[in-house]
């Protein structure tokens, strides 16, 4: 760019208001381009000129043959690196690589007298270093001389390079997420993705994905390249990319330059688990601005949550394909194992029934009542056995109803009779509508049975005042059943549970927990076989409807004799609620006179069953639920209250947290008996505070003696002088001498002080418990001590050093002893004038720890803390802990 020699005012005037372009151009020696000396311009030179500096929008005018160029500042930036030379040179030059883009526009514009307009030009610069793919909307006027003339080209241009790779890439980013519709599998998934890439190659030249294997990253798809000339596994996503991406021999971009340069995106799961990775080739008419990686970022993050989603998917139908396997192998296992329980069980149940039809009369009164007692549970079991077998034999297709000419409306109204005599135990009334129909129906007669039995007792077992209506009626060409009930009605949240096998309501006052959840499923079934189907209405605390819709049907056979209740039905359904040994009132014990025990139980034949085996040695009250158990415990205090779990309205473990909260009440030992069997249940039980827990079935002679072992230890707690846990003492030669122990009266418990303030120091307390012995009893055992321990008022520090010393005494009990009698540990604990004694015994014999147990701190911990005796027996070893009075304040370090 030559200078010319100082301007002359006109000339200042000309370039005054062009800015820095303005001041460039005036300081420029025109008289070397074709145009020559500003002085000799013409005047449409310099208005255009001057029309052009002042503008702020991007203009440039070429004039004359020459194209010589006039530009302002706007423009100047659209052109780069080419800005200041590009003044006053040829516009053919300057923008030679364009050239065939515009030459054609231009000339038009100059011969034809007609402005152009074109959007989105694609153009190529150099302007940056390299060949640049850009876009501009541009427009193109002619430019006219003094003498009318066309002397040359006005351009009006603006980029919109930005917006056009903006829309592009968006376009890409779009095809790319669709190519993923219904797609689950993950090697698919990502294989219809990069081949969505390859429909736009300009902003990916060429994509390869590689997901994450077994320690390794295998290749899963590829485009825009030869798959073989990228690596097929790599160990880390930096292995990925080629050492040479040019020796690929991919080209890209608008103008088919070759590929030199590419990424590797890893694709991160959604906890931080590598899922792959992806690569891309590079625009080589591109440079790889932000713009460039924030679309490459999403582009992967696309990738990446398509891998996550076929994975997650491929897992959840791994997991419905392993429940439908499972579902299947425990069909087959409820089919198998009801068919082997119908053999033992025919071979207990008949001879049980011949025994009583046969010499019934002649037998012991308690005899015949036990054989009745258990006939009847035996049947109730049949009948689980057969519903388990018939549900199965539905879910496998094997079952189909056999439809024969029945009488409906007669049969009906005798299958609901045969729970008449229920239902007025329940203090219920039973209404039965059920008129003959106008024409035949046709239904198999079982599969009714079942139907009305199951619907009719399970409005029994929720209705509790009020009454029961079973109604049929024709409906069109459906029969319709209707059972209603005033009970306790439906939540709304179980309404769509209600039909599914083994769902049992939650919440939901019953007269029994007792069932197996298949009632319902099992009727909803059979009523679908027979083409029709079930329904449920309910409103809590209004009660419940439940109608059967079936079709009058064809037969399938012949019918037979008329449909009656089978024997199964007249002489089994009895539900577990009935009083079925009269009055559940007070049983007499003929042993220990003045103790009691307090039964609890839903079951009348578990309760009639427990009184005929307490009442000989105790005398026993009983009670159907957990709030009788507590009006019963109020008005007569218990010495023990033995408890099911599982009951209607408070439970088991509810009831224990009543009396444990019951100033009165809270000495009153407690043993649970319950179904659920296992060293988690008695985990569970013990943590709760229960002070035995015993799982059915159970043999009569351990449930005397735990109980037994109960009272006695409650007496004990009531005995100042009597020891905590008696030791096994010892003989002169080290073997260990049995010593009776003289048991303590065992009878209700002396009348409790008047309440009031009491000092810490004055609270005598003392308590026993038994715990499974496994190390998770531990935390159980600490809680308990740490309650006691502040009922005592001890101080936090000696309390906290006395429950490391008792939780270590604990921890060695059920660590050394090996071979246990019993798989317990005793634990009972005084708090008497500031005198502490804790004692710990185990029923085994000890052993060594081998080093790797040892923590180092058992002797030393408890030593710490006050004196420690250890006596050891065959029968188990004792550890007691004794602790006295703390140093008065200031007499020594604590």
């Amino acid at each position: 760019m030559s200078t010319r020699p100082l301007p002359s005012p006109a000339d200042d005037e000309l370039f005054r208001d062009g800015g820095e372009n303005g001041r460039l151009m005036a300081a420029f020696d025109w008289s070397t381009t074709p145009v020559g000396p500003v002085e000799g311009w013409p005047a449409s030179l310099r208005h255009a000129v001057r029309t052009v500096l002042v503008s702020r929008f991007p203009m440039i005018l070429a004039w004359g043959p020459g194209y010589t160029q006039f530009y302002n500042d706007a423009y100047a930036e659209l052109i780069g690196t080419k800005h200041p030379g590009a003044i006053g040179d040829d516009l053919r030059v300057t923008l030679a690589e364009g050239w065939t883009a515009l030459q054609e526009p231009v000339e038009h514009a100059m011969a034809a007298r007609e402005a152009s307009w074109i959007p989105q030009l694609l153009l190529l610069l150099e302007r940056a270093g390299y060949r640049e793919e850009t876009y501009f909307t541009v427009s193109h006027a002619p430019a006219y001389g003094d003498d009318g003339r066309v002397a040359g080209m006005h351009a009006v241009c603006t980029e919109v390079t930005r917006q056009v790779l903006a829309e592009r890439r968006q376009r890409l980013l779009h095809d790319v997420a669709s190519a993923t519709a219904e797609l689950a599998d993950e090697t698919a998934t990502v294989t219809a993705m990069t081949a969505a890439l390859g429909s736009e190659p300009l902003d990916v030249p060429f994509a390869a994905v590689y997901l994450a294997g077994a320690g390794d990253l295998r290749r899963a798809a590829a485009v825009g390249c030869r798959p073989e000339e990228l690596p097929e596994l790599a160990t880390t996503p930096a292995e990925l990319l080629p050492p040479a991406v040019a020796a690929l021999g991919v080209t890209g971009g608008p103008f088919g330059d070759p590929v030199t340069e590419a990424v590797v995106l890893p694709l991160g799961g959604a906890d931080g688990a590598g899922a792959g990775a992806l690569v891309v080739g590079v625009n080589p008419n591109r440079a790889l601005d932000g713009e460039y990686r924030s679309f490459h970022e999403l582009l992967a993050g696309q990738f990446a949550a398509a891998v996550r989603n076929a994975r997650a998917y491929a897992e959840e139908r791994a997991r419905a394909e392993a429940l439908a396997e499972l579902d299947q192998s425990k069909t087959a296992f409820f089919a198998d194992v009801s068919h082997e329980l119908r053999t033992p069980l025919t071979l207990l149940l008949g001879p049980i029934a011949d025994t009583l039809a046969e010499t019934g009369a002649t037998l012991p009164a308690d005899v015949r009542e036990s054989l009745t007692l258990a006939l009847r549970n035996g049947t109730r079991l049949k009948r689980l056995v057969d519903d388990l077998l018939e549900f199965v034999s539905i879910e496998a297709g094997r079952a189909s109803a056999v439809r024969v000419e029945t009488d409906v409306a007669a049969f009906t109204a005798e299958l609901a009779g045969v729970l008449r005599a229920a239902a007025e135990r329940a203090g219920l009334r039973l209404t039965v509508d059920c008129p003959p129909l106008p024409r035949p129906a046709h239904v198999d007669p079982r599969m009714w049975e079942k139907i009305v039995l199951n619907l009719v007792s399970n409005a029994v077992k929720y209705t509790f005042v009020g009454g029961i209506d079973v109604r049929l009626r024709p409906d069109g060409d459906d029969l319709v059943l209707t059972v209603a009930d005033t009970g306790v009605g439906i939540p709304e949240a179980e309404l769509p549970h209600l039909f599914e096998r083994f769902h049992r309501g939650r919440g939901t006052a019953a007269r029994s927990r007792e069932g197996s959840g298949l009632g319902l499923a099992l009727a909803r079934e059979l009523a679908t076989l027979h083409g029709g189907g079930i329904t449920a209405t309910s409103e809590p605390g209004a009660g419940s409807t439940f109608t059967v819709r079936v079709p009058f049907g064809a037969p399938d056979a012949v019918a037979g004799a008329p449909a009656v209740p089978s024997a199964a039905a007249r002489g089994g359904v009895v539900t577990p609620w009935d009083d079925v040994s009269g009055s559940a009132g007070t049983a007499a014990a003929a042993g220990t006179p003045g103790t009691s025990v307090l039964l609890v139980d839903d079951n009348a034949d578990m309760r009639a069953y427990l009184t005929r085996l307490l009442s000989p040695v105790w005398t026993v009250r009983t009670a159907g639920n957990g709030q009788e158990a507590l009006e019963c415990a109020a008005a007569h205090r218990p010495d023990v209250v033995l408890t099911d779990v599982m009951m209607p309205g408070l439970d088991g473990f509810e009831l224990l947290r009543a009396l444990r909260a019951d100033p009165a009440l809270r000495d009153v030992p407690v043993v649970m008996l319950t179904a659920r069997a296992g060293q988690e249940a008695a985990v569970e039980g013990f943590d709760a505070g229960v002070d035995d827990y015993l799982a059915k079935p159970f043999e009569s002679a351990e449930l005397l003696g735990r109980l037994r072992a109960v009272l006695e230890r409650a007496a004990g707690r009531r005995v100042a002088t009597a020891p905590l846990v008696a030791p096994a003492p010892t003989g002169a030669d080290g073997a260990a001498t049995v010593t009776p122990r003289p048991r303590p009266p065992v009878g209700p418990p002396p009348s409790a002080a008047p309440a009031g303030p009491v000092a810490p120091a004055q609270v005598a307390v003392r308590r026993h418990w038994r715990f499974p012995a496994t190390t998770s009893s531990i935390p159980a055992l600490r809680r308990r001590l740490r309650m006691l321990f502040a009922e005592a008022g001890l101080d936090e520090d000696r309390a906290y050093d006395l429950l490391l010393a008792a939780c270590e005494a604990a921890t060695n009990a059920i660590e050394h002893a090996q071979e246990p009698a019993e798989p317990v540990i005793d634990v009972g604990a005084e708090v008497r004038d500031g005198r502490v004694e804790v004692a710990v015994r185990d029923y085994g014999r000890w052993r060594e720890r081998v080093p790797s147990m040892d923590r180092g701190r058992g002797s030393m911990l408890m030593s710490a803390v006050g004196e420690i005796t250890a006596t050891p027996s065959p029968a188990g070893t004792t550890v007691v802990i004794r602790s006295g009075p703390p140093l008065p304040s200031g007499d020594g370090l604590r």
